[in-house]
Formats: structure tokens, sequence, C-alpha cells
């Protein structure tokens, strides 16, 4: 959902949010290895959490777990795909050191 970010220069809203507003942002000037190490683990928790249901024998289990998985997974990934955008554009802009 679009909304007005009164800071579009340094921060930016995660676009996993289902609300108007953007409770949650991104500091786009914070230490880009901070950004790399936050999209990590999110990622790294969206993978793991893909394994376990791809592993996981619904046959006992119950079934209705899985929306329950798929949504945090959904959260994970583009929480982790956002930051990954911050931070693409960070490298982007890096010059190295004379």
């Amino acid at each position: 959902m679009p909304t007005l970010n009164p800071f579009p220069d340094r921060y930016r809203s995660i676009n996993s949010g289902v609300t108007d507003s953007s409770p949650l942002l991104i500091d786009t000037e914070a230490n880009p290895q901070d950004i790399l190490e936050a999209a990590l683990q999110r990622i790294r928790a969206s993978s793991q959490l893909l394994e376990t249901l791809h592993c996981q024998c619904f046959k006992h289990g119950d079934v209705q777990g899985i929306p329950h998985i798929t949504h945090a997974v959904y959260l994970l990934t583009q929480d982790g795909f956002d930051l990954l955008q911050v931070a693409q554009q960070r490298m982007m802009g890096w010059k190295a050191p004379v």
C-alpha cells in the first residue's frame, strides 16, 4: 500500500506491512554491513522455515499450520528483499578508499 514517506531520503518503509501507515522503517544511512546482516538473518530464517516445511510429514501433523508458516516465510523474505535493495543501492554508490 503506497504511503507518504516523511523522510524520503533517509528512511524507507518495509513493504511487508499490511497497514496504511509504515511503522517499520529501514535506515538507509545505517552501516551497509549491518543492513546486509539484517537481510541475511531474515533470509536465513525464511530458508530454514521452508526447509522445515519441505521435510515435514503432514500425515500426523496439523495441516492448518501451513498458512502460519507460509505467512512467516513471506514476511521474512520480503523484509530481507527490502533490506538487500537498500544495501545494493548503498554499495552501488560506494567508492573504494584511495
